[in-house]
């Protein structure tokens, strides 16, 4: 595999791998995709998908989107039908890992052409986990691009697709007022999601919006870079600890939960006080009349009744589902467009 500049690998790891050109490039390309899907540029390659997760989009997606450019996946679910995965350097394996990162992203290499991994955080501690310690290890060890199909910070392609769907819908994202808004989830989630689709807002100088009870900020230098960006691209970066607040005039309205960097370690005690925040952060059919003709989106899947209201979901206003389908499309323009920048 021929490096790409300086002699690098290029993979793509987070929403800020690609810059704002690029990343309008690969959206171009989707756009494309989505209007001729079939293709052949994948004949005779593989995409090799790891997942020590669950999954349901980004499984299907992928493997219909490898199809569909005339390649195939092959699929490994770690630790089913496979060997358990250790990342830590320098490691006495003697636990229930029986290989490697190092050894298997070398080996998976001279196999596949592409390595897209999945992989949610341990929750061993914040400061370990958002350090995407297996993401990072496959990118080390690996001689093929590797891609991010979300990881304890990022879930980059899944922003990448919400840009997309957020583009078809409004006509241009830059400007437009965004809400992004925690809601109540009985289990502490990752904050891959909201970390990345802030990011990607913020690149494309969107007017964004963070709304979040206290307690339940996301990542200081996740917040800092943002905020960077929406400079940059004169966009805008509020945070608001009242959902109301932050809804007139808003076009989008994106609803996800996420666990507590304060009580990361203590469950018990971060169930025991979002529990009088579920009725007021679940998104309503009045919510989105709060603000200027918006859109719902969610990366799903999502918790009906918890999360949002029915009426939202099966409503026209519920663009969740352009989002699912657009994954495909943006993940087929990422593979060809990873390939070419780092072609044998």
């Amino acid at each position: 595999m021929t490096r790409g500049v300086a002699g690098e690998l290029r993979h793509y790891l987070g929403p800020t791998s690609y810059s704002l050109a690029e990343s309008r490039a690969l959206l171009a390309s989707a756009g494309e995709l989505k209007k001729s899907p079939l293709r052949t540029d994948l004949a005779g390659k593989t995409v090799g998908l790891i997942f020590f997760n669950p999954s349901l989009r980004t499984r299907s997606s992928m493997t219909v989107g490898a199809f569909q450019l005339g390649g195939q996946a092959l699929t490994l679910d770690v630790g089913v039908g496979t060997w358990k995965l250790e990342h830590r350097d320098n490691w006495v394996m003697d636990g229930d890992a029986a290989e490697h990162i190092k050894d298997a992203a070398r080996v998976l290499s001279r196999y596949v052409d592409i390595l897209a991994i999945r992989a949610f955080p341990e929750r061993r501690g914040w400061g370990e986990d958002r350090l995407d310690p297996i993401i990072k290890a496959f990118a080390r060890w690996s001689e093929v691009p590797v891609i991010n199909l979300e990881s304890s910070l990022y879930h980059p392609c899944q922003s990448l697709a919400d840009l997309m769907t957020i583009e078809e819908r409004l006509g241009s994202a830059t400007g437009q007022p965004l809400v992004i808004t925690w809601a109540y989830h009985p289990k502490p989630l990752p904050m891959a999601v909201p970390n990345s689709i802030l990011l990607e807002a913020a690149k494309f100088g969107m007017d964004v919006r963070l709304a979040h009870p206290e307690g339940w900020e996301l990542d200081d230098e996740v917040m800092t870079e943002a905020a960077r960006l929406a400079e940059g691209a004169g966009g805008k970066l509020t945070v608001h600890h009242d959902l109301e607040a932050a809804l007139p005039g808003a076009r989008v309205v994106y609803a996800k939960s996420w666990g507590s960097i304060r009580y990361y370690r203590d469950p018990d005690e971060e169930a025991r006080l979002k529990a009088p925040l579920r009725q007021r952060w679940r998104v309503g059919s009045h919510h989105l009349a709060q603000g200027d003709d918006a859109v719902f989106m969610h990366c799903l899947p999502v918790r009906r009744g918890v999360v949002v209201d029915d009426d939202v979901l099966d409503g026209p206003r519920n663009a969740a589902y352009d989002e699912a389908e657009n994954r495909l499309h943006v993940q087929k323009a990422l593979m060809l467009q990873l390939l070419s920048e780092n072609a044998k």
